[in-house]
């Protein structure tokens, strides 16, 4: 009966357990298009179990998004709850959504997640052997390294999507 319990609580404390990705890093990317989660992110994906993530495009920046599977049922349901008729919503969805690759990560080991290459296009970093890889709490952003310093000191890009007016359903998402 202890051990059940025991079992029960440990279950329910892992659940509570919140994933938490901040920090810059440039882990290299091979020719497959693999780079590793860094390891001082690592036992939080162990803890948690999280051997799936999803990585999709940015819809305002040319860059990825990667998401634990927890953390991408909340943003993916609510996105699917929304009005499609609104065409700003249905573009986002269409670049959210409709870009996503999930895939399994080896937890006990290197875990090495290979990006598509029409993602890596998408992120300029196809040809690049090192990326920028941003922990933004809940998920991660993958740049190519160039277009992030860019960024971090006040240049704009011209792939950037700045001027989309988007509607109040959208304006307290966080993704």
């Amino acid at each position: 009966m202890c051990e059940k319990v025991c079992k029960s609580v440990a279950k329910c404390v892992k659940s509570l357990y919140i994933l938490k990705m901040f920090g810059f890093n440039t882990p290299s990317k091979d020719n497959k298009g693999r780079i590793a989660i860094p390891a001082r992110y690592r036992i939080d994906f162990k803890t948690q179990s999280q051997n799936e993530i999803v990585i999709t495009k940015d819809p305002q920046y040319p860059s990825l998004k990667l998401y634990s599977q927890l953390e991408w049922q909340k943003i993916s349901t609510k996105l699917q709850s929304l009005q499609g008729l609104d065409p700003i919503v249905r573009n986002l969805q269409w670049t959210i959504l409709g870009n996503a690759y999930q895939t399994e990560i080896d937890i006990e080991g290197r875990m090495l997640i290979r990006i598509p290459t029409d993602l890596q296009n998408y992120a300029d970093i196809k040809d690049q052997n090192q990326i920028a890889l941003v922990g933004m709490g809940n998920k991660f952003e993958i740049w190519n390294i160039e277009n992030w310093e860019m960024r971090q000191t006040g240049g704009s890009l011209s792939t950037e999507i700045l001027d989309v007016v988007l509607p109040d359903s959208i304006k307290e998402m966080s993704f």
